[in-house]
């Protein structure tokens, strides 16, 4: 896979997971911790692939190492609000386990791609 198909290919992943996130905050009981938390989490996650978007669009590398930092931090984020679904009992944890090990993944490939871009800056 060359770098143009990867970035296409973590673009739709990115999207696809913030598309279950949408699926899953229309699916939370309709109390009002639950909706307070699942905005928290729609917010975070959909934020996951607007930046990584962004960031394909970047002008230059240190743009991109920023860019790829807030797509970091909101995935980072968007693990929080799942864990405090499940924690907080509103949601079962096996619900909920095939997005957190998702949204674990694309911050694994989102770090090293940091990691990684750091070496260009």
């Amino acid at each position: 896979m060359n770098d143009f198909e990867f970035r296409e290919s973590l673009k739709n992943r990115t999207k696809l997971f913030a598309i279950r996130i949408i699926k899953l905050f229309k699916a939370l009981p309709k109390t009002i911790e639950s909706q307070i938390i699942g905005k928290q989490l729609l917010r975070s996650a959909t934020s996951v692939a607007a930046n990584y978007r962004s960031a394909c669009r970047a002008r230059s590398q240190s743009e991109f190492f920023s860019k790829i930092s807030i797509v970091i931090e909101e995935a980072d984020e968007s693990m929080f609000w799942i864990e405090i679904l499940f924690e907080s009992e509103i949601m079962k944890k096996e619900l909920l386990i095939d997005l957190y090990n998702e949204n674990e993944e694309i911050l694994k490939i989102m770090a090293t791609t940091r990691k990684n871009s750091k070496k260009f800056i």
